[in-house]
């Protein structure tokens, strides 16, 4: 492996300090100022799973990523075994994708599947580092109408979604890196806190119920 020119190692050293305290004031930032609020969408999805709702989960790019990589911790596990938790991200089936956009418009990509798939009591995650895609936003009008709850990982540029979700998770930063690490820690954390209710209610009611 070739070696990294040796003039160009203290700049590049000093970025890396710079990239990783940047996102670690981010974060800190975040998680201190709205530790409640994460709580609060902790508690909705686990009453949500406990009452036998779903949860479907869509995001664009990088955070269509994050929206399967919640799904799988919650479907499969996170760090325990236990029976899993309905997630479905609404990013990932390319022939349903594909025909929405093609017979009718991207915009309706997400929409047309929390039509088909959501119910009132279900709860609608959307993700989007902007706050201002149009087919999550779609989605989360789409949702509403079925009388379903929303929940957003956004950012805190000022987005149409946070003003339109239920409980709005917003990372204090605009650039895209910073906010779907963000992202990333509260998929983390809200799996892990869902998980652990589950276990102990599983436990609580001798593993027949959550």
């Amino acid at each position: 492996m070739k070696k990294v020119p040796l003039a160009d190692v203290p700049r590049l050293r000093q970025r890396i300090g710079e990239t990783v305290r940047e996102s670690l004031r981010v974060q800190e930032a975040f998680f201190s100022k709205n530790a409640d609020t994460v709580l609060e969408a902790f508690a909705l999805l686990r009453d949500t799973i406990r009452k036998g709702g779903k949860i479907l989960i869509a995001g664009n790019g990088g955070s269509a990523a994050d929206a399967q990589h919640l799904a799988a911790e919650l479907v499969n596990r996170y760090l325990c075994d236990r029976p899993p938790v309905p997630a479905v991200a609404l990013t990932t089936d390319t022939s349903v994708l594909t025909s929405i956009a093609n017979d009718s418009d991207f915009g309706h990509v997400f929409s047309r599947q929390v039509e088909a798939l959501g119910k009132k009591g279900d709860i609608f995650l959307a993700i989007s580092t902007s706050g201002n895609s149009a087919n999550v936003i779609a989605a989360v009008e789409a949702a509403k109408k079925k009388g379903m709850k929303t929940i957003g990982f956004l950012s805190q540029r000022p987005g149409q979604l946070a003003c339109m979700v239920d409980i709005p998770l917003q990372v204090p930063a605009t650039d895209t890196p910073s906010v779907q690490e963000g992202h990333v820690i509260l998929t983390h954390l809200i799996c892990s806190l869902v998980e652990e209710a589950f276990v102990a209610g599983a436990q609580a009611a001798d593993a027949r119920e959550f």
